[in-house]
Formats: structure tokens, C-alpha cells, sequence
């Protein structure tokens, strides 16, 4: 190669660094102009802050009641200066499981998040990219999974296996990958008819070099954008299965199982202390990823203006 050549391939090369330092940057000026986005992102982040660092934080012991001034145990006590926020039917502080049990819905969500993303981008990746048989195969059976709802089919599956933390990490990732499928799907099919997919192909390289480098680059912000709804929606799933006693199981404390707390009429009516910050926990942590994921949408669409 010579000297003239290789000079206009790294000028090529800086052109290219400019370009995707400029769209990160212009990426970044508009989720900052989102002030919601904003707003949902600081509260994320406190709220994974006060996870991490919830031995610190909890007042009291999670898994053990407390006892009062008389020595007795502190059952269904409203708030006050010892338990700021009451304590659950079993005497046990209230604040302390709703920072363990954030600690607990988080971690599932996120985890299983992770394996349904990793399912679904493998499929659409290989659907798309493939077809023929491949793409039909595959296709079918998300046709088939999408006929199930959700949280029936994860339901289901887990009242066949053990209730426990982790088989409600693997229920939910195994259960809510199609969606992924198909929009990764339909964003390959969409780029593997472009000009410099030909061109690289014609070059010699591999299926596995274009995938990683010239087609999954290209379909990160639809990826990222899902994935922020999917983590709402895991959230949901892992609450609604914990109150229904089929995820994760006491004394672990999770926001769907103290919400079990409500099925008791007197609780519900009487003593709102219980099973109220459960579900302010999670409506604003829902909330909050909405946010996010409305605010990656409008900032990482090229057709939206600086």
C-alpha cells in the first residue's frame, strides 16, 4: 500500500471517529433538553445507589421483627421515629425490606433483562440475517410464544418448577424475548440490503465479522430503547409473581411480595403503611424507566433535530 493511500485511509478513519463523537454528542444535547428523561435517570440511579448500599442504609434487619418499649414485638406498628415506615404483620421494619426488597426487584429485573436481550438479539440477528428456512423456523416459534401471554405463561412455568429467586430470573428472561426477536429482526432485514453490507461481503469477510461489526453497531439504539421497556415490564412480571406467591419467596424481601401483604381486607383499609410504599416503589420506579426510554428514543432517532 502506498504512503498516498494510506494517508487517505486514516483521514477516512478520523472522518469516521468525528462523525460518531459529533452524533454522541448531539445524542446526548437532546436527552439532556428532555427534562423528564433527566429527572427518570437521576431517580434510577439513586435508587440502584441505595440497593447497592442497603446494608448501610436499612435502619433495622430485614429478615427479623423488632421488638418495642415492652419488650413485645412491633406487629403492624404505624410510623414513627423507630420505624419510619411502620412495620409488616411480622413486626419487621418496613423501610428496611423496601430498600433490601429494591435491592431484590432490581437485580431480577436486570438480570433477566439481560438474558431475554441476549435471547432475542441472537434470534432476530440470525432470522434476519439468514432467512429462508432459517428466518422461518425461527419466526414460528415466536409466533407460537407470543400467543401465550406473559405473565400466564411465565405463571405456568413457574408454579411447575420451585419458586426461588433465581428460577424467577430464568422465567422471566426465557419468557419475554420475542419482542426483541422481531425488532432486531426487521432492523437486519432492513440493513442487510444495504450498499456497503454488498460491498463488505464482496471483500471476503465472514458472516460473523459483519454481524459484529457493520450490522449490530447500526441497530444498538432500537436495542437500547427496548430494553428499557422490557426492564419495566420485568419489574411487573417479577411483582405480580411474587404476589401471587409463585416468585421470589419470604423471608427475601421483593416490592411484589409485601404487596402480598394487601389481600387482607383489614391491612388494605386499616393499614395502608404496609403495603403502600411497595407500590409507590414500583409505580415510580416504572415511572422513572418510561422516562428514560422515551427520553433514548427521541435522542438517539438521526431524524430528530439538535
Amino acid at each position: 500500500m502506498s504512503n498516498v493511500e494510506l494517508q487517505h485511509n486514516q483521514a477516512g478513519l478520523v472522518q469516521i471517529n468525528r462523525k460518531k463523537r459529533w452524533r454522541t454528542n448531539a445524542s446526548w444535547k437532546r436527552f439532556k433538553k428532555n427534562k423528564l428523561a433527566v429527572f427518570g435517570a437521576i431517580v434510577l440511579i439513586t435508587l440502584l445507589i441505595v440497593s447497592v448500599l442497603a446494608p448501610i442504609l436499612a435502619p433495622h434487619n430485614p429478615y427479623e421483627s423488632t421488638k418495642g418499649e415492652l419488650g413485645l414485638f412491633d406487629v403492624l406498628a404505624p410510623p414513627s421515629g423507630e420505624h419510619l415506615l411502620g412495620t409488616d404483620s411480622l413486626g419487621r421494619d418496613m423501610l428496611s425490606r423496601i430498600i433490601y426488597g429494591g435491592r431484590v426487584s432490581l437485580t431480577v429485573a436486570f438480570v433477566a433483562v439481560m438474558i431475554s436481550t441476549f435471547t432475542g438479539v441472537l434470534l432476530g440477528v440470525v432470522a434476519g440475517y439468514y432467512g429462508k428456512w432459517v428466518d422461518t423456523v425461527i419466526m414460528r416459534i415466536t409466533d407460537v410464544v407470543i400467543c401465550f401471554p406473559v405473565l400466564f405463561l411465565a405463571i405456568t412455568v413457574a408454579t411447575i418448577l420451585k419458586p426461588s429467586l433465581f428460577n424467577v430470573i430464568i422465567i422471566i428472561g426465557l419468557v419475554s424475548w420475542t419482542t426483541m426477536t422481531r425488532l432486531v429482526r426487521g432492523e437486519v432485514l432492513r440493513l442487510r440490503e444495504m450498499e456497503y453490507i454488498e460491498a463488505t461481503k464482496a471483500m471476503g469477510q465472514s458472516d460473523f465479522i459483519i454481524i459484529i461489526k457493520h450490522i449490530l453497531p447500526n441497530i444498538m439504539a432500537p436495542i437500547i430503547v427496548q430494553v428499557t421497556l422490557q426492564t419495566a415490564e420485568a419489574i411487573l412480571t417479577e411483582s405480580a409473581l411474587s404476589f401471587l406467591g409463585v416468585g421470589v419467596q419470604q423471608p427475601i424481601p421483593s416490592w411484589g411480595n409485601m404487596l402480598n401483604e394487601a389481600t387482607s381486607i383489614m391491612v388494605l383499609q386499616f393499614k395502608p403503611w404496609v403495603w403502600m410504599p411497595a407500590g409507590f416503589a414500583i409505580l415510580l420506579t416504572i415511572l422513572c424507566i418510561n422516562f428514560v426510554g422515551d427520553g433514548l428514543r427521541d435522542a438517539l432517532d438521526p431524524k430528530e433535530k439538535n
